[in-house]
C-alpha cells in the first residue's frame, strides 16, 4: 500500500525546512532505514530515512524548494502499485513544487469551461467563498485556525484567489504593523566610545538567529530559578579510570557519559524534573531522553539519547560518540534531534569551573556542568587534603517545579556520582 514520506518536525518551533538534495530516484528501491533525502533545517542538515521498503514511486518536491512541516515530499509504494495522489491528499504539495511544475496547466475534459485567468498579486483581493468554503491551501488553513484568523479578510495570491502560506504570513505581517508600538530610543553611546571604530560584520546565521530567539522567549517566559551543588567525583573517577582499561581507545568513557547515566537514575527518582511546561497543564513524561548541547562552529545544537534510564553506561557512551560525531559533521538524522525530555550543557572541557544555563523550552529544566578539577579540601577528620571536585547547576522553571524538589533532584544526582556503582546496575 503506497503511503507518503513528509517533512519531519525536528524541533519545538520548526515551522518548516528547504529539501536540500535527494538522495534516491523514482523507481529506486528502497529499505526501511534508507535516507532518501537530505534537508536544512534553521539548525543542521539532516538526513530523512524512509521508514518502510518499498519502491520510490513519487518525488513531490524538488530540491530547493521550501516545504511546511508534515506536507508530503514523496510517495513510496509496491512497483507495480497504482497511484492515485489525489485519494493520498496530497493537493496542497503543489505550493512547494517549483515555479515550473505549479504553473504547468492541467489537462481539461473536451467541453470544460476555460478557467477565470487568477488576479496578479499585487492585485489580489480576498478570496471569494467556493460552495460556502473559502480557497486556501490545507496549511493557510491550518495556520489560519491555530492563530485565529478569519479567511476571509486574508487575500489570496494563488490561482483563484487561492490563500496560501504565504498569504497568511503577509497578513500577520500587516496587522503587526497596524498595532506595533513605537520603537524605544536608542541606547545612548558613551561620550567616551570612539565614533569611528573599525569593525566587520558577521551576518547571523540561521542556528545563531534560531538560539538566540529561542533563548530570549525561555527568559521572558520562564521562570527560571538556580541550584549548584559541589560533587566529589573521586570514586567516579577512578571507577572510570578502570573501566577505561579495559576498553579500546576509541571505545573509552567520558565524564560526561557518567554525568548523563547520573541524571538518568536520578530523573527516575524525580519524575517531574522530566517534564514540560503546556500552558494549562504539566506534561510529565514516560521515557528520560537526555539531551547533549554539541558546540560547533555556527553554534550550539542539541543532540538526543534516547531512553537513558533502560541503557547500560557503555550504550549510553557509544550512543553519544555516534550522535555527536554527526552532529559536528552538520548531517544529522530527524530522530537525533527530537524529543528531548532534559538537557545537559558541559563546559568542563574548556575547564569552566561553574555556570548556569538557559532552560530549553519546553523543558522543565537544564543541567549545567562544570569541569572536575583537583582542590584542597577539608575531609572527615578535619585535615586540609587533596580532592576532586565538580560543580554542577540545575536551571529549573518555577511553573513546573519548586527548589525544594530541584534541591532533592541535585542530592540524588550527586549521590549517584559519589557512589559511582550504581552506574552499573
Amino acid at each position: 500500500m503506497a503511503e507518503l514520506i513528509t517533512m519531519p518536525k525536528l524541533g519545538f518551533d520548526m515551522a518548516e525546512g528547504t529539501l536540500i538534495e535527494w538522495s534516491k530516484n523514482v523507481g529506486d528501491k528502497v529499505a526501511e532505514g534508507d535516507v532518501v533525502a537530505l534537508i536544512e533545517t534553521d539548525k543542521a542538515n539532516v538526513e530523512v530515512t524512509s521508514f518502510k521498503s518499498g519502491v520510490l514511486r513519487a518525488l513531490l518536491v524538488e530540491a530547493g524548494a521550501a516545504v511546511p512541516v508534515g506536507q508530503p515530499i514523496a510517495v513510496i509504494g509496491g512497483a507495480d502499485e497504482a497511484i492515485d495522489l489525489a485519494a493520498l491528499g496530497v493537493t496542497g504539495a503543489k505550493e512547494a513544487a517549483p515555479p515550473k511544475a505549479a504553473e504547468k496547466p492541467a489537462e481539461k475534459p473536451a467541453g470544460a469551461p476555460a478557467p477565470t485567468p487568477a488576479p496578479a498579486p499585487a492585485e489580489a483581493a480576498p478570496a471569494e467563498a467556493v460552495e460556502g468554503r473559502l480557497p486556501a491551501s490545507p496549511v493557510a488553513r491550518r495556520m489560519a485556525d491555530e492563530l485565529g484568523i478569519d479567511l476571509g479578510h486574508v487575500r489570496g495570491s494563488g490561482p483563484g484567489g487561492r490563500i496560501t502560506k504565504q498569504d497568511i504570513e503577509t497578513y500577520l505581517k500587516e496587522r503587526e504593523q497596524v498595532v506595533e508600538k513605537a520603537p524605544p530610543p536608542p541606547i545612548p553611546t558613551p561620550s567616551y566610545a570612539p565614533t569611528m571604530e573599525p569593525y566587520h560584520v558577521e551576518p547571523l546565521s540561521p542556528i545563531r538567529r534560531t538560539t538566540g530567539r529561542r533563548m530570549v522567549e525561555s527568559k521572558q517566559q520562564a521562570p527560571h530559578f538556580y541550584i549548584t551543588v559541589e560533587v566529589d567525583m573521586a570514586a567516579a573517577m577512578g571507577l572510570r579510570e578502570q573501566l577505561n582499561m579495559l576498553l579500546p581507545e576509541g571505545e573509552r568513557l567520558s565524564v560526561n557519559d557518567l554525568i548523563v547515566k547520573a541524571a538518568a537514575i536520578a530523573l527516575q527518582k524525580f519524575p517531574r524534573i522530566n517534564a514540560s511546561f503546556a500552558g494549562e497543564e504539566i506534561r510529565v513524561h514516560d521515557q528520560i531522553n537526555i539531551g547533549i548541547a554539541v558546540a560547533r562552529d555556527v553554534g550550539l545544537l542539541t543532540t538526543v539519547i534516547k531512553d537513558c534510564d533502560k541503557k547500560s553506561l557503555g550504550q549510553i557512551a557509544r550512543d553519544a560518540r555516534e550522535l555527536v560525531g554527526r552532529a559536528r559533521e552538520g548531517r544529522m538524522r530527524a530522530e537525533d534531534m527530537v524529543g528531548a525530555t532534559f538537557t545537559i550543557s558541559n563546559l568542563g572541557m574548556f575547564d569552566v569551573e561553574s555556570f548556569i544555563a538557559i532552560i530549553n523550552p519546553p523543558q522543565a529544566a537544564i543541567l549545567a556542568v562544570g569541569t572536575v578539577k583537583r582542590v584542597p579540601v577539608v575531609n572527615a577528620d578535619g585535615q586540609l587534603a587533596a580532592g576532586t571536585r565538580m560543580k554542577a547547576t540545575i536551571s529549573a522553571d518555577h511553573r513546573v517545579t519548586d527548589g525544594a524538589e530541584a534541591a532533592r533532584f541535585m542530592q540524588a544526582f550527586k549521590a549517584v556520582l559519589e557512589q559511582p556503582m550504581q552506574l552499573m546496575l
